[in-house]
């Protein structure tokens, strides 16, 4: 069946000597495609350009249920992004986020908010000047599309990481408290348009990162400690 959808690129791994894997968040779902001869001299009809970490396309595929890989017929970038070429902190989240979202997201089935959600959340990072925290409130709101979002916020004394709940009696010991539960916090209480008002240094950035990293592992069963996260942190050094 020929169908034409939006599309987000989570990944692209060589296949072989000429060809490429991609991996996709589409309006329909995960799909992955191989791209034929991409890396052959006399090159097939796409551009590796279009398959850079979330990316955002409309590919027009043939889709059959007994197969697991798809074959693109057509292609286009459905909206460029126009500063985060240029930026090197906002394309080192892109590749940070891509790895997480590469992990995280297994269900192939149709999820239309989240799609919405990350084509959106994208979009107003490339029309920020400004995007030190970007990283930290969009894997916040991923929790919400996963299923784990914290319950909403109350004055405790802890957050239970496991529960996803605030609170002021320990039930497990992964949970924060102190100076690290006031940064969860003042995350958690802002939206997208007040980030540039969190005044988090190195330190309270990073630590609010190790704290959302662990939310993910206790709550993701498989979920890995994306590489990047290490290139990361060196940006914002």
């Amino acid at each position: 069946m020929l169908i034409t959808s939006k599309a987000i690129v989570l990944n692209a791994i060589k296949y072989g000597d000429n060809d490429l894997i991609v991996k996709c968040y589409t309006e329909q779902g995960l799909r992955t495609y191989l791209i034929k001869r991409i890396f052959k001299q006399s090159k097939g009809k796409f551009s590796i350009a279009y398959f850079q970490p979330l990316t955002q396309l409309e590919i027009t595929a043939n889709y059959k249920n007994n197969r697991s890989l798809h074959f693109i017929n057509d292609i286009k970038i459905s909206r460029p992004y126009t500063t985060i070429p240029t930026n090197v902190v906002k394309q080192t989240m892109l590749v940070f986020l891509s790895e997480v979202l590469t992990n995280a997201l297994r269900e192939e089935e149709e999820n239309l908010e989240l799609f919405h959600y990350l084509e959106t959340a994208f979009f107003w990072l490339d029309s920020q000047e400004e995007a030190a925290n970007f990283h930290l409130k969009f894997l916040m709101n991923l929790t919400k599309y996963l299923g784990f979002y914290p319950e909403k916020e109350k004055q405790s004394l802890y957050f239970d990481l496991l529960e996803g709940k605030f609170t002021d009696h320990i039930t497990s010991k992964h949970y924060i408290s102190g100076e690290k539960l006031i940064y969860f916090k003042q995350l958690y209480g802002t939206n997208f348009e007040g980030l540039d008002k969190l005044k988090f240094n190195k330190k309270s950035r990073q630590s609010l990162l190790e704290t959302l990293i662990q939310y993910f592992e206790l709550h993701l069963p498989g979920f890995r400690k994306p590489k990047s996260l290490e290139v990361l942190k060196m940006v914002f050094n």
